[in-house]
């Protein structure tokens, strides 16, 4: 059996961590939230956010190549750069079907701690609310 996903005490849970049931896989409900993000925010954070291509298998000489041109291990799911950056990780809904990639947790402390609203989003309808929680910092009237 696979350990639980232990959740940081410091960075801010959207959805319910208690859920243990079917959900979708991750790249699913990443698919879901951009979507979603392009249709609400057509011309702002549909244009501004993006995911860093952060994960698969690559050798040696290919991770320090990436590393050399700025990938940084831990990037998260979600970043839309603004007044308030968003830095968002999604996790699946039940939690314990997912695991950590390396560097995650620090990278978003020190988002956070950079000022970001950085957060774990337990499934598609929780990322989706936690952006709009983040728009609602941002000022951005008449979008």
């Amino acid at each position: 059996m696979r350990p639980t996903l232990k959740l940081p005490d410091h960075i801010p849970i959207f959805g319910d961590p208690r859920y243990r049931g079917p959900c979708p896989i991750e790249n699913a409900d990443q698919v879901t939230l951009f979507s979603f993000i392009r249709r609400q925010w057509p011309k702002t954070w549909g244009i501004l956010a993006f995911h860093p291509r952060n994960e698969g298998q690559r050798s040696w000489g290919q991770a320090a190549w990436q590393k050399a041109e700025g990938m940084t291990e831990g990037t998260v799911d979600l970043i839309i750069p603004a007044k308030v950056p968003l830095v968002l990780e999604l996790k699946r809904k039940d939690h314990t079907k997912s695991k950590w990639q390396s560097g995650q947790v620090e990278y978003m402390t020190a988002a956070q701690g950079a000022g970001a609203f950085a957060c774990i989003a337990l499934g598609y309808e929780a990322a989706i609310e936690a952006v709009k929680q983040w728009d609602k910092m941002q000022d951005t009237a008449g979008q």
